[in-house]
């Protein structure tokens, strides 16, 4: 590669990562958003729980192209919502990360502290 080129390549590769970042964080504010629509209703008793299995199977079968809705992990954006709701810095560390890596913390810390330190090491 010639040199006088690598300062493009550099800005294509740094646009390409802080496009990542932005879908990521919609993507996490979505499942917050869900996870707190689904919260309110259970907790107004507007729903029960087969509802969520009803949105689950609604969404697969009047949009069968969204994919990553299924009544498990609307439970879990429920969850996601419910844990960090109380807690707006972590809330708000928790929009750095992927999902995946939020399910990661979500499963296997026990405490919200040990939920901060991973929150933390993992920015």
């Amino acid at each position: 590669m010639e040199q006088r080129f690598i300062d493009v390549i550099q800005l294509i590769k740094q646009s390409r990562i802080k496009a990542i970042k932005a879908v990521n964080t919609e993507l996490i504010n979505l499942y917050w958003n869900i996870g707190e629509y689904i919260s309110k209703r259970i907790e107004t008793t507007e729903w029960g729980q087969s509802v969520v299995k009803e949105l689950a199977q609604y969404i697969q079968r009047t949009e069968p192209e969204i994919k990553g809705f299924s009544d498990k992990n609307l439970w879990r954006m429920k969850q996601f919502y419910e844990t960090y709701k109380d807690f707006p810095k972590l809330s708000a560390l928790s929009r750095q990360l992927s999902w995946s890596h939020n399910l990661a913390i979500l499963s296997r810390c026990k405490s919200i502290e040990e939920r901060e330190f991973y929150l933390n090491i993992s920015k």
